[in-house]
């Protein structure tokens, strides 16, 4: 498999070198030249894509590959073409350049997530190339807009194409079958089965404006400045969901701790620096992110406005927006300006027992555990669809490597050895399950 292998790393390098940078607001290149490239290469291969934009340059391209065995249900696998912003000042090499040096693949979206786009399209290339056929049709997207929502990307195409899906019951995608070593060979593979939801809530608070010399009780930005730091204080509590329960059962059974639901932070105590990767996962978040408010420092203004990024456990959203309404206080009004719901999928399904034995034919010591993202994905929007979605791009690492720490990081970068394994457990996983 060694020309799948050098394609991926190959293309993986290529798509770096393409800006993707996503803005927000509409700002920014776009995913139009990354998309091209990937229709040429499929291009290449015989194959006919589907481009699809719904404003200028936010690209997404859809392939079908048909299955051999009629009436099973399609597999979405899916990638997101767009980056988050890089500043070439912070990197140790320019984050657009796509360097292949000292066995890693260096830039801005090798890990989110220009390495698994590289993986499919050299897939579908070996696939075409070998005539390799899996079991069921695959439906691959490379698509526009994940860091801002999806809007003109996953969101869209649900919106305005379904039909592009039909039949899919499941999906793969990113955050997810990367490697934690515990211990001096063995690894867990993380695969994400929920998301947390998302609340952005605008908070604001109105007053009377008045001079800035006289007292003023009713002064909007004490308030809403009261509101808002009781919120960003609060201490929430860990609730245990279905998914993050099993995380921590085998977790805890890979690294020969007792566990017990009574006592997480006992459990947390013992499983070493892994404890910080669950933590998020364990109860809600609310930050609150911009506060602005006034005109003039002489003048109290008559209205102040905050922002809180609001992050629920599944299956408590209402627990969530109760508990930030009582700490706002009833002077504060609330709006909310983006909300995604929590997910939660199975963990014993045929698909994840098919990514567990694709995996141990390259290690043949590695386990599965499924885990629960605090940010969201591209799977929560098709989830809209009935798709159940999961995160899954398998890499080994070395153990030393803080993998989490890449995503939106400085000096993102991916190990060449990484991407070679992950797209064999790929070729496995698409064409026997």
């Amino acid at each position: 498999m060694t020309l799948l292998e050098d394609e991926t790393v190959r293309m993986c390098a290529e798509l770096i070198r393409i800006d993707t940078s996503n803005l927000g607001d509409g700002d920014g290149p776009g995913e139009r030249a990354a998309a091209e490239r990937i229709m040429e290469w499929l291009g290449e291969a015989g194959l006919s894509p589907t481009y699809l934009e719904c404003s200028p340059r936010r690209g997404n391209v859809i392939l079908r590959v048909s299955g051999t065995t009629p009436g099973l249900p399609a597999l979405l696998v899916h990638g997101h073409l767009d980056v988050v912003p890089a500043d070439p000042r912070d990197w140790t090499m320019p984050p657009f350049a796509g360097e292949v040096a000292n066995g890693w693949v260096w830039g801005r979206g090798a890990v989110d997530m220009k390495h698994m786009d590289a993986m499919m399209v050299a897939l579908v290339r070996d696939m075409a190339r070998t005539g390799l056929r899996p079991r069921r049709d695959l439906v691959f997207a490379w698509l526009a807009d994940e860091e801002t929502g999806g809007d003109h990307g996953a969101r869209f195409l649900v919106r305005e194409h379904p039909g592009l899906f039909e039949g899919c019951a499941e999906a793969i995608g990113e955050v997810g079958g990367y490697s934690l070593t515990i211990g001096s060979d063995l690894r867990l593979y993380l695969v994400e089965t929920a998301q947390k939801g998302l609340a952005w809530i605008r908070m604001s608070v109105e007053g009377q404006a008045g001079h800035g010399s006289l007292p003023h009780p009713g002064n909007a930005v004490t308030e809403l400045a009261a509101a808002v730091s009781r919120i960003g204080a609060h201490t929430w509590p860990q609730r245990l969901t279905p998914t993050t329960r099993r995380m921590l059962r085998e977790i805890c059974l890979a690294c020969e701790v007792p566990f017990d639901e009574d006592d997480i932070d006992g459990v947390l105590g013992k499983l070493g620096p892994i404890a910080r990767f669950i933590g998020a996962s364990l109860r809600h978040v609310a930050n609150p992110t911009r506060f602005h408010a006034g005109y003039a420092t002489n003048v109290v203004p008559e209205i102040a406005v905050a922002e809180i990024d609001g992050r629920f456990l599944p299956g408590l959203k209402d627990d969530f927006l109760e508990t930030v309404d009582r700490l706002a206080g009833p002077r504060v009004s609330s709006r909310h300006i983006d909300d995604e719901d929590a997910v939660e999928v199975p963990f014993d399904t045929p698909l994840v027992e098919a990514m567990l034995a694709s995996l141990q034919v390259e290690d043949p010591r590695g386990r599965v555990v499924p885990y629960c993202l605090s940010a969201g994905t591209d799977n929560r929007t098709f989830h809209r669809l009935g798709i159940h979605g999961y995160g899954f791009v398998p890499l080994r690492l070395p153990p030393e490597v803080d993998f989490a720490a890449m995503f939106h990081g400085v000096d993102e970068r991916v190990p060449e050895s990484a991407l070679r394994f992950g797209v064999r457990v790929l070729r496995h996983l698409l064409s026997t399950y």
